[in-house]
């Protein structure tokens, strides 16, 4: 269904010249200066919608891939690292906004655990993979998190009473637990991988001994085949004489 909406919009930036690459920088780039630029100065309902739309626009970057069939693993690698960076920038723009005028401690802190939470939901993801094994298990990805954040954010100046909070709340339980599901499916799988690499080890040391032991046979043999071809030689000389 996302497919469908967005492959005629990636089609008309590809048109005019725009790479995936730059499609994922405007993103980014919208979204952080968007971020902390409104939410710092208390315009929590401008900052979330300046930020949706730079959002949205970065999930444009794989349809014009698409469309100009140049997807690449750079840009797979790219748009990962600035998704972080983007992230990074609306919750430090929040966390300003709570240390400043906003003048809530509690929530400060709070912004900052979504924040930490959010870097190591990414990064055991990332070390899991490095290490050869998935890990695609969790309660609140990346777009579960960013709709929750920006919908209590931006609701919020509407005077919702405890949206804010709550969204934030709801954020770092969500978050948290995530990181507990990863960090529990990461050692599953690498314990259930390690016996059988294990197994794999034996089998192939087992090779190795046993392509040992038939060189060792084999040496043996041509020894003794020379020494019996040397006697056989000296009787021959002795029969001569």
């Amino acid at each position: 269904m996302i497919s469908r909406l967005t492959a005629p919009l990636g089609r008309s930036l590809a048109r005019i010249g725009l790479t995936p690459n730059i499609v994922t920088v405007i993103g980014a780039v919208g979204v952080v200066a968007g971020a902390l630029y409104f939410y710092p100065r208390g315009e929590l309902y401008a900052g979330s919608v300046v930020i949706t739309v730079f959002a949205l626009f970065d999930m444009l970057d794989g349809a014009v891939a698409r469309a100009k069939g140049t997807a690449s693993e750079f840009g797979a690698f790219l748009d990962s690292t600035l998704d972080r960076v983007a992230d990074a920038a609306i919750l430090a723009g929040l966390l300003w906004w709570f240390i400043g005028d906003g003048e809530d401690p509690l929530l400060a802190g709070l912004t900052l655990f979504c924040l930490i939470t959010g870097f190591m939901v990414s990064y055991i993801k990332a070390r899991a993979e490095g290490l050869g094994v998935n890990c695609d298990v969790g309660m609140a990805e990346r777009t579960e998190r960013l709709i929750i954040i920006l919908v209590a954010v931006g609701v919020s100046e509407f005077g919702v009473p405890y949206i804010l909070a709550g969204g934030l709340w709801l954020l770092a339980g969500l978050s948290l637990v995530t990181v507990l599901q990863r960090l529990m499916e990461t050692r599953a799988r690498l314990n259930d991988r390690d016996p059988r690499l294990a197994a794999l080890r034996r089998g192939e040391e087992s090779e190795q001994d046993s392509g040992g032991s038939d060189t060792a046979s084999d040496t043996g043999s041509d020894t003794g085949s020379d020494a019996d071809e040397q006697s056989n030689s000296g009787s021959d000389a002795g029969t001569g004489t």
